[in-house]
């Protein structure tokens, strides 16, 4: 690893974990800072790694940019904050999806992947259905298929290339959005957090390191 990307994970990993003590013990300001930090963390550890030297750099840079995005809306608690951070990060998944295909899909591993993939964005839809207002059912449900999608190519696309960091990436995001979902949707009293941010920051920095092992694509 480059010194600067190591500089950059380092802001990720440092940010991350101040984020989840400022939010644990609720310095709403610091929390703040945190996430800007962490997140402006993993886009430069894209630009560190030669995100700009390959089609697929360019489109995970843009993911992460969305992300980045999503981050910020998400600081806010209204509904409307919620749907622009939800469209951020929907976007971010199409160009994460976008990413990966042009990398070529294993056959095999996609289809593998299908079905198990598929269930469990059934499962999660089942146990949020019951609690979503009528405005998020259909946005979380997009959302949710475009999560889906992303975490089935990756592994198509994780074979394909040689490239295991992008199915790990994949679905650390995949399993952190369920603490998204346990916070802001099902309204749970558990502080999700602490295990959510974590595999969130831990997913894109895999997915920003990706980018490294495939700059011939």
């Amino acid at each position: 690893m480059k010194p600067s990307q190591g500089i950059s994970a380092a802001l990720v990993a440092i940010g991350c974990v101040t984020l989840v003590a400022t939010q644990w013990l609720g310095l709403a300001s610091l929390a703040v800072a945190s996430k800007f930090i962490a997140s402006c963390g993993f886009i430069a550890l894209a630009l560190a790694s030669g995100a700009r030297q390959s089609p697929y750099g360019v489109l995970i840079l843009a993911g992460l940019t969305f992300s980045w995005f999503g981050d910020m809306f998400l600081i806010g608690t209204s509904r409307s904050a919620f749907l622009a951070g939800l469209g951020a990060f929907l976007l971010a998944h199409l160009a994460y999806v976008t990413a990966f295909v042009t990398l070529g899909l294993n056959r095999r591993w996609t289809l593998a992947a299908a079905v198990p993939v598929m269930l469990l964005g059934a499962a999660v839809l089942a146990w949020l259905g019951p609690q979503l207002p009528d405005a998020l059912a259909w946005p979380v449900r997009l959302y949710t298929a475009a999560i889906s999608l992303m975490v089935i190519t990756a592994a198509g696309a994780s074979v394909q290339a040689g490239n295991r960091l992008i199915l790990a990436g994949a679905l650390m995001f995949f399993v952190s959005d369920l603490s998204v979902a346990a916070l802001r949707l099902a309204d749970t009293s558990a502080a999700t957090y602490v295990w959510g941010l974590p595999l969130y920051y831990g997913g894109q920095v895999a997915l920003a390191l990706s980018v490294s092992q495939s700059r011939s694509h």
